[in-house]
């Protein structure tokens, strides 16, 4: 496995193509905007090597036997699946920001039980495919992003009848060695912390889009790939001189970007689906399964960080004592555990697919995902509640910094007796970076869109809570004879 300082040497010796307003990124490791980010994934590999972390950050390799990061895993066992939550939750905690890996983590999962049952089904060797690069990926310690998102242009029309048919990513060109795809991915998690890109398809397909039933594997600096970073609420302030205070969280963050994929080869062996369009919906359903998991972790312990920060927050006001407070507080923690709750529960309850590797139970999944949907935004808007609005309206760090404003600052903005000035800013920094911040986008926004809107999963629970059961339960209750 790789060392963090080994992982940030290697994102070194790509030769990625990063857009940031308007101009070409010449070091994306470096760049003050990207760097949190990247701290981010560091994590993922600095606590793999604490001997304290072991148990949750690695395991032993289906594929090679060897000792592997566990974003890199095939889940052998519910007990896995209950591991990565709390190995989320863990890395949540110790960056209060998205980390990035858990996209290729799930793709990794979807991807290897599907690629089996197009394979039983049709004679083709999709599986061996992906068992090669999973292996690769496993021996080298990679970051894979999982690619999903299509930019879906007319959301009304089906992939082959948009007006522009790249709307959606397809295959251009089929050669004997491969295939040639041109297409966009959005919304990518980490794509620019990303060793490889794993692309799959976004929705269920009917046999007219069968160039969209896609699904391949390809370096992330392959020729014709370029990212167009997206921009983060309050982003700028990572580029001001000496900043600090200001950034609510310096150290830690996340990223997400717009993936152009213009006329990108991809080798037969790299190739995972390729025309299949019956099997794309379920590659959908696991990976959309596996990812709403995953939130019942990530969302916790960034969740736990907020309300760290809150109960803080109350100190320095000097209103930890009022018990409207302390019942806020409470809640955020019940709300929070909740969502544990679910992911752990969806993982308990997993089961062996074909393959080999298991899956989590898919309802008890969509109700943890639905409730993210919610939950955070509570959190925060008690979070905001307790804080009070100097969270909003504090001055600059360049003001507390000038000598001649900082006697004022010190003097009207102090809280309890013992407690200093910086640090009641710094605990609203942190408050208002996961709440309104660039953490934003991880905590809230991604709550609410990531893994699948909101009705996404309740079409779901619709489809798997199996109400003809329900229904003959009451029946026997009630004594209703049958027809």
């Amino acid at each position: 496995m790789m060392t963090r300082e080994e992982y940030f040497e290697s994102l070194r010796k790509l030769n990625l193509k990063v857009y940031m307003f308007g101009e070409l990124v010449e070091n994306p490791v470096d760049n003050p905007i990207i760097r949190p980010s990247l701290n981010s994934i560091g994590m993922t590999y600095e606590l793999a090597n604490q001997p304290e972390y072991e148990d949750l950050m690695t395991a032993t390799s289906s594929l090679n036997g060897q000792k592997v990061n566990r974003f890199t895993h095939l889940h052998q066992s519910t007990e896995d699946l209950v591991k990565k939550v709390k190995m989320l939750r863990l890395l949540g905690q110790k960056t209060g920001s998205c980390f990035q890996r858990c996209v290729g983590m799930d793709a990794n999962n979807a991807v290897f039980s599907t690629t089996y049952e197009i394979d039983e089904a049709c004679g083709t060797n999709y599986h061996e495919n992906f068992k090669n690069f999973l292996n690769d990926v496993q021996l080298k310690d990679l970051v894979v992003d999982g690619a999903m998102t299509d930019p879906k242009g007319d959301r009304s029309l089906s992939p082959s009848k948009q007006a522009d048919p790249d709307s959606y990513l397809r295959v251009v060109e089929r050669r004997p060695d491969g295939v040639v795809v041109r297409g966009a991915k959005a919304h990518q998690t980490g794509i620019v912390n990303s060793h490889e890109v794993l692309v799959m398809p976004t929705i269920a397909m009917k046999p007219d889009d069968k160039d969209y039933a896609i699904s391949f594997a390809v370096p992330t600096d392959s020729e014709g790939i370029f990212m167009i970073y997206g921009r983060q609420s309050c982003d700028t302030r990572k580029t001001e001189k000496g900043a600090d205070i200001d950034l609510g969280n310096k150290e830690f963050g996340g990223h997400e970007a717009l993936v152009i994929f213009d006329n990108v080869f991809v080798p037969n062996e790299r190739i995972f689906m390729n025309g299949e369009t019956e099997f794309a919906g379920m590659l959908v359903e696991r990976f959309s399964g596996y990812h709403r998991q995953s939130y019942g972790g990530c969302k916790v312990g960034v969740g736990d960080v907020l309300i760290g920060a809150t109960a803080l927050a109350a100190e320095y006001n000097g209103a930890a004592k009022a018990s409207h407070v302390k019942d806020k507080l409470i809640e955020m923690t019940h709300l929070n555990e909740t969502l544990f709750s679910c992911g752990v529960a969806c993982s308990c309850e997993g089961c062996k697919t074909k393959s080999g590797n298991y899956i989590i139970d898919l309802l008890l999944a969509n109700v943890c995902k639905q409730n993210i949907t919610r939950f955070p935004y509570e959190i925060v808007r008690l979070a905001e509640d307790i804080a009070g609005g100097l969270m909003v309206t504090l001055p600059s760090e360049k003001d507390f910094n000038t000598a001649e404003l900082k006697p004022y600052i010190e003097k009207y903005l102090v809280g309890v007796e013992g407690v200093s000035v910086e640090d009641r800013m710094r605990i609203m920094r942190l408050i208002e970076n996961i709440s309104l911040g660039t953490a934003a986008v991880g905590y809230r926004t991604e709550s609410m869109h990531g893994a699948g809107s909101p009705q996404a999963q309740r079409i779901m629970i619709s489809r798997q809570s199996n109400l003809e059961q329900k229904k003959e339960l009451a029946k026997n209750i009630a004594n209703i004879k049958k027809d």
